[in-house]
């Protein structure tokens, strides 16, 4: 699912490409900033596991976007989100690269996915973010996210126990 870019103070929210699949795969692999993301780190990427990232833009249900600096085009993270089927409901997800944690930019993605939601319709946004993950606990709670529920399961590929909180945005 390609949308148009998504502009915020600092970034551009643009749609996944090809050519973004291993820098995506930098993020989510490496064991410390994939640490809360629910699929363990592969050790070795394959080449089927590139090819299947590669498609990520070819996704009909997932908004997959790369959020990167306006003035340089520099990556500096990932974002998707999916919207229901009626549009209003959108549960979106997010990831910085470490090398610009604690930067606000995590807040800056996910208050521009809020303020594209809202200006196509939608009136709920959810996020799931896990317990443990203090830093994008406090960036949703700072855009004003509430705790709705709770789930716990086991990070695909592992035997470690995770447990998220589901948020929710009202806006209407």
């Amino acid at each position: 699912m390609q949308v148009e870019t998504i502009e915020t103070k600092h970034l551009y929210l643009r749609g996944f490409r090809k050519e973004d699949a291993r820098f995506v795969i930098s993020i989510w692999n490496d064991p410390e900033m994939g640490e809360y993301l629910p699929d363990e780190a592969m050790e070795e990427i394959d080449e089927a596991y590139l090819k299947e990232i590669e498609e990520l833009s070819e996704d009909e249900i997932c908004c997959y976007m790369i959020a990167e600096f306006k003035d340089t085009h520099e990556r500096v993270g990932t974002c998707s989100f999916i919207p229901s089927a009626d549009g209003k409901v959108y549960d979106i997800a997010y990831c910085v690269h470490k090398k610009f944690w604690r930067n606000g930019y995590a807040t800056e993605m996910a208050g521009g996915m809020v303020d594209y939601a809202k200006n196509h319709g939608a009136n709920k946004i959810t996020v799931r973010v896990n317990k443990d993950n203090v830093g994008s606990n406090k960036v949703v709670r700072k855009i004003g996210f509430e705790v709705i529920g709770e789930k716990c399961y086991k990070k695909r590929g592992t035997e470690l126990d995770f447990c998220d909180y589901l948020y929710e945005l009202n806006i209407e």
